[in-house]
């Protein structure tokens, strides 16, 4: 039976890596419908609304989509639609493994770290005022139930893919009432998982230790903001956004996205690497339960990246994005993996 996937094209160089992520879906022969929706800049400029209703309307319905990068203005302009998206969907958990590809170019090798981020509240929140002329505020949120479900999400994780330990990311040392209440409800969720062994490191430590010694970490919970940037500088351990994918998780819905941008100054150039939303496909598969189809797409890019014969400028190589895409389709369909 066929699965409807909504797919999001996103803007910039978005529609290249899309193309390419659903080539590679294709070569597997999962049976999906796509059900294709607009979103961000292009969104905007056809219909006047960066987040169209119907699209959300369409995550909802399928309960699953891939989406592309989306523009962001800085400083002004429309607030991140990647943000409204998860909290519209309360898509509150958000997924980004970082994981060493042989091939990519990279100062450290054996990464294999998962950051699990809360996607739907601290200072994410945008509840930020103008304070006279010259002074500016924005308020920080954690709640119980937020801090909850996101330390739960990481120790259910972590349990069902045999992982060995969780680690709270905080700053609780300053920020005694916010982030104290995020490191006291990890301290009481850890408690009813004996098998995982678990720690908290303050967030300025957690991003020496992640460059001295990342072998000793495994998977990392961290609220909105540390998340944020703590899964890039994960990425920058493995070889960069373009190999890091990234899926958002919730109740009802999952929306599976690459954690770059949209690149823009090389739309139209077949250019960019699309590995990082090849890789969120194949999370989007093995959710849908397809895991050996998932599989097979991890071991296809890998593949190709470790031959680096017909990859992008940023892995050594001079493919293009199309290349790139059919390089790894072709593998899974003449089944060399």
């Amino acid at each position: 039976m066929a699965t409807t996937v909504t797919l999001i094209p996103g803007d910039g160089t978005g529609p290249d890596v899309v193309a390419a992520a659903r080539r590679v879906v294709e070569a597997t022969g999962v049976d999906i419908i796509w059900e294709e929706r607009l979103a961000g800049e292009a969104a905007l400029l056809r219909v006047g609304n960066p987040l169209p209703f119907d699209t959300l309307e369409s995550i909802r319905r399928n309960k699953v989509a891939l989406k592309g990068p989306l523009t962001t203005p800085v400083g002004s302009g429309f607030r991140s639609v990647n943000v409204a998206i998860r909290k519209e969907l309360d898509l509150y958990a958000n997924v980004r493994p970082a994981l060493s590809l042989e091939g990519a170019r990279s100062r450290y090798e054996d990464i294999d770290l998962v950051v699990i981020r809360e996607n739907t509240e601290d200072l994410y929140a945008g509840i930020e005022h103008m304070v006279g002329e010259d002074a500016a505020e924005s308020i920080k949120i954690i709640t119980r139930r937020g801090s909850e479900r996101i330390v739960r999400f990481a120790f259910e994780y972590a349990r069902r893919e045999g992982r060995r330990m969780v680690t709270a990311v905080h700053k609780a040392n300053i920020m005694k009432f916010t982030d104290g209440l995020f490191l006291r409800v990890a301290k009481e969720i850890a408690s009813e998982y004996p098998d995982i062994r678990f720690e908290d490191r303050i967030v300025d430590n957690m991003s020496m230790q992640l460059v001295q010694k990342p072998e000793q970490y495994d998977v990392l919970v961290c609220p909105n903001l540390y998340g944020d940037i703590l899964s890039d500088l994960c990425a920058g351990l493995v070889g960069g956004l373009g190999v890091m994918p990234s899926g958002n998780f919730g109740s009802t819905c999952a929306v599976f996205e690459a954690v770059h941008g949209t690149a823009p100054k090389y739309v139209g150039m077949n250019k960019v690497n699309p590995t990082a939303l090849i890789l969120s496909a194949a999370m989007m598969l093995n959710h849908l339960g397809e895991e050996e189809a998932s599989r097979r797409i991890t071991a296809a890019v890998r593949a190709v990246i470790a031959e680096g014969k017909t990859v992008t400028y940023d892995l050594g190589g001079h493919a293009g994005t199309r290349e790139m895409g059919e390089a790894i389709a072709r593998k899974i369909e003449l089944h060399e993996v």
